[in-house]
């Protein structure tokens, strides 16, 4: 692991926010590293309202969009709400749906297939529309490459409206609205909203023509702070505001679908990394191991004991995938180790037998193991399909694009993306994606970096200092937990290996002039030694609560230590 930490703002910026706010210099560095500079950021950052939400008309073609809706409604026509089968789009479509349904019975959901029509617009779903007299589609989370589909589907007389979060590429489609944030023509101020956040920008502009506001809509909030975990993206700016106001309504009043997950955990209140691992891979679980359709009918349900049943049916589904990618990571750990013959910069593995639904799961193991960028193919039809998954701060999706020659198709983000090609393409494929990436990836990138905000000292670590840490949730990208480092550190004597198998670490570290306090080093039994016989240490670190039998106390949660 290599330590790194973050530039220390200017001196007196760390002063006269000390002094705006009444914090201690350690808070007001972190708010400064967060972008956070005046009184007024503050109050916006731990006080988030919906007033802070920007106004949906801001979006290119978000009148058009809502025009071609109203249009739709006023002429009696069918709309398709058709969206991808991952979290952001199964949320995406039961939230695009649901309100939809709230004003107009003419609507109906459509998931691909993630076997037989793969990732996004299908020609297969433009057929069901053509078929059953859909003149409308709401492409969400998916469609800004789909420029031969829509223009398809233009010629059988379906006009597509997109909502994609996705870099456009060249060409916009010609569908009747497209928005996008990142489209290079467009001015909204925001750009990192999820598919389920634009989705969630149009019923904003559809309630404003009713004269609603945002308040009418907190309802969906808990879908859309849902698909911001997922899908990791940046929890700052309007993302925060959404993720903060749906993670109310999902420890308050969550839709029955949500409120089936949870009584399966029995858990009371969650944070955005609950979301993330107890929400989140049941949802996607449906997609992997059967079928899309099962979350959105899962997340559109409005009676309890319904949504019992399926979110059931959706913790089986997990469990098979759980299995699964058990077995595929121990297979690739295995083809990995016995192709290794020279070092190498990347991970490029296949298997025709590999589960397509679990192959993205596999990637992130993967990438964890090695720590380079790693593709995992498999069998898809009469082509390869990949799932990409990246390191910090490297680029993927660029290294795909300088591959492009071999690939049929590719899209995604910096971290994640996926692709297909010709079985015949793949050994080109592999040696182009090594030679891309060993040329341009700074060799420091592969190692594993821990990035802490600051040094502290214990003294640093006490309830109140706590109770404002807390407010800086919900924390993900951009505004991540903070992380300390702290020099000069012993064990009491009574640090010991823990758990079934002794692979985690608990101790209770001290420091001069300072309070005793519990680390717990989750897989980290290995470096006992270094904290042995008092010996002193230094360790980077997250504070966080231990609650046991009723009592709560403070504890450290180590990411790593050192001699």
């Amino acid at each position: 692991m290599r330590w790194t930490l973050k530039p220390k703002p200017a001196p007196s910026k760390i002063e006269a926010l000390q002094k705006a706010l009444q914090v201690d210099s350690v808070l007001a560095t972190l708010l400064l590293q967060r972008g956070i500079e005046t009184y007024e950021q503050a109050k916006a950052f731990f006080r988030p309202s919906l007033d802070d939400l920007h106004d949906p008309y801001l979006m290119k073609d978000m009148d058009k969009a809502v025009a071609r809706i109203e249009k739709a409604i006023v002429n009696s026509e069918n709309i398709l709400v058709y969206g991808d089968y991952d979290v952001d789009g199964t949320t995406s479509v039961a939230l695009m749906s649901t309100y939809l349904k709230t004003r107009y019975g003419l609507v109906h959901t459509y998931i691909p297939n993630r076997y037989d029509e793969g990732y996004g617009i299908s020609y297969k779903g433009i057929n069901f529309a053509l078929e059953n007299d859909f003149t409308l589609i709401i492409a969400l989370d998916c469609g800004i490459k789909a420029i031969e589909k829509v223009a398809f589907a233009k010629e059988k007389g379906i006009d597509f409206i997109i909502c994609d979060h996705h870099r456009p590429g060249k060409e916009i489609p010609k569908a009747a609205a497209v928005l996008d944030p990142k489209r290079e023509d467009c001015e909204y101020p925001f750009k990192e909203l999820c598919g389920c956040g634009v989705g969630f920008k149009l019923i904003q502009a559809l309630a404003l023509k009713e004269g609603k506001t945002v308040d009418d809509l907190t309802e969906y909030l808990d879908l859309v702070a849902t698909a911001i975990g997922a899908d990791i993206v940046p929890i700052n700016g309007e993302n925060r505001v959404l993720a903060y106001f749906g993670l109310l309504v999902i420890n308050t009043k969550p839709r029955p679908g949500i409120k089936a997950i949870l009584n399966q955990v029995e858990k009371t209140e969650l944070t955005i990394t609950d979301v993330v691992f107890i929400v989140a891979p049941r949802i996607n679980a449906a997609g992997r191991m059967k079928h899309g359709n099962y979350a959105v009918t899962l997340l559109a349900e409005e009676d309890e004991d319904l949504a019992e049943k399926y979110a059931s049916e959706i913790n089986d589904y997990n469990l098979d995938r759980r299995e699964t990618d058990k077995r595929i990571t121990e297979e690739a750990l295995k083809q990995i180790e016995e192709q290794e013959e020279q070092k190498r910069f990347t991970t490029v593995i296949y298997d025709k037998t590999w589960h397509k639904g679990v192959i993205g799961i596999v990637a992130s193991r993967l990438t964890e193991t090695y720590y380079r960028p790693t593709l995992v193919f498999t069998k898809s039809g009469d082509k390869l399909a990949a799932s990409a998954r990246s390191v910090k701060d490297f680029d993927i999706y660029n290294a795909l694009g300088e591959c492009s020659e071999h690939i049929e198709q590719f899209g995604g983000h910096k971290y994640a993306a996926g692709l297909t090609l010709k079985e015949e393409n793949y050994e080109a494929f592999k040696q182009a994606f090594e030679d891309v990436v060993s040329r341009t990836i700074d060799k420091n990138l592969l190692i594993p970096e821990i990035k802490a905000d600051i040094e502290i000292n214990l003294n640093h670590i006490t309830p109140k200092f706590y109770r404002v840490l807390k407010q800086f949730a919900p924390f993900g990208p951009n505004n991540m937990t903070p992380v300390f480092m702290t020099e000069n550190l012993t064990d009491t004597g009574y640090g010991k290996c823990v758990g079934a198998d002794k692979t985690h670490l608990r101790l209770t570290a001290t420091q001069p002039d300072a309070s005793n306090i519990v680390c717990i080093g989750f897989s980290m039994g290995d470096k006992f030694d270094l904290i042995s016989n008092k010996k002193p240490f230094r360790a980077v670190y997250s504070v966080d609560e231990n609650e046991w039998q009723g009592n709560v106390s403070l504890q450290l949660k180590l990411r790593d230590i050192k001699e």
